[in-house]
């Protein structure tokens, strides 16, 4: 029975890929300092026979007893609100907790994979956006804790993958939503869909024109197991929905299906706001055959209905 170490594993991501890699007959060790998760998300399968949680932060040093053969690196920070709220320890987990969780790769000669970010390409001046565009990022603007750190993670990974022969996945996750997300989480469909069950306006940042794409959790998970177990996989390989909306039409659409039709205020674009994200996925179609296969409505649906059990049972 294959055995994996996901950090991370109590957030949002992170729960939906343990909860995938034990109906896969993986053994699974998640690893979570409850910084951004909960140990809400890990209710569904915490007394599974084959989990094991680990409370500790990943930028310390990780002792796993016995054999490991994945280690998924999944332990940051992932929204504007939290990133910029938790800088440095956003920063450290994805330099410092990278190099510990390579060094759990290496020592183990478990394959790695790293869940990196469509935020390494900042503001960008390509869409789409393929695996060989460089980026257009301002190393030391208010969003660079996480876009550098998510790039010096990538650097660091390929490193240890040229010097020490490591066997590196790197994921490029752009936005991805559904059940288990935090409604106060900062994001714009969690922001959207909590305002439009709570009867308030919803808020749009700049002039709502500024586009992005959005990934059904399920979809995305389906895209990082096949990323982990294709045979052979060079560079980075974007995992999102091409399905580019502008941020408008995302509230009108969160409004229809939620039945709530309370409007939209314009505020102030926070500083350097990303005007376009969609990602190319040509790679990971040829490489591996994934493409994403809920549509924005359906995931909306799905989601909506989790965000108002959630409310019903904290009360907020």
């Amino acid at each position: 029975m294959p055995r994996s170490v996901v950090t991370g594993g109590a957030g949002f991501l992170g729960s939906h890929l343990c909860e995938r890699l034990l109906a896969e007959n993986h053994k699974v060790v998640a690893v979570d300092n409850f910084l951004t998760g909960s140990r809400d998300n890990l209710a569904a399968f915490k007394k599974h026979p084959n989990f094991t949680f680990v409370r500790q932060d990943v930028t310390e040093e990780m002792r796993i007893p016995g054999k490991v053969d994945f280690v998924l690196h999944f332990a940051s920070a992932a929204s504007p609100v939290d990133y910029a709220k938790f800088g440095i320890q956003t920063l450290k987990a994805n330099a410092l907790g990278s190099h510990k969780t390579l060094g759990v790769a290496k020592a183990k000669r478990a394959r790695y994979l790293l869940a990196s970010t469509s935020e390494v390409y900042g503001d960008p001046e390509v869409n789409p956006q393929p695996e060989t565009y460089w980026g257009h990022v301002d190393p030391v603007g208010p969003r660079s804790v996480y876009d550098e750190g998510k790039r010096f993670a990538e650097a660091m990974a390929m490193a240890y993958h040229h010097q020490h022969g490591i066997d590196v996945r790197i994921a490029r996750i752009f936005n991805t939503y559904g059940p288990r997300m935090r409604l106060g989480d900062g994001r714009a469909i969690p922001n959207f869909v909590g305002q439009a069950l709570r009867g308030e306006p919803l808020t749009v940042y700049g002039d709502g024109s500024q586009t992005r794409s959005f990934c059904y959790v399920d979809d995305l998970v389906e895209g990082v197991w096949r990323l982990l177990t294709a045979d052979a996989v060079e560079g980075p390989v974007n995992l999102g929905n091409p399905d580019e909306r502008s941020l408008n039409e995302l509230a009108e659409v969160v409004q229809k299906i939620a039945g709530r039709h309370v409007g939209i205020v314009h505020k102030p674009l926070p500083p350097e706001d990303p005007k376009v994200r969609c990602p190319d996925i040509r790679k990971a179609r040829t490489v591996f055959g994934w493409e994403p296969k809920v549509s924005l409505e359906d995931g909306l649906r799905r989601t909506i209905d989790s965000f108002r059990e959630q409310i019903a049972r904290k009360g907020t």
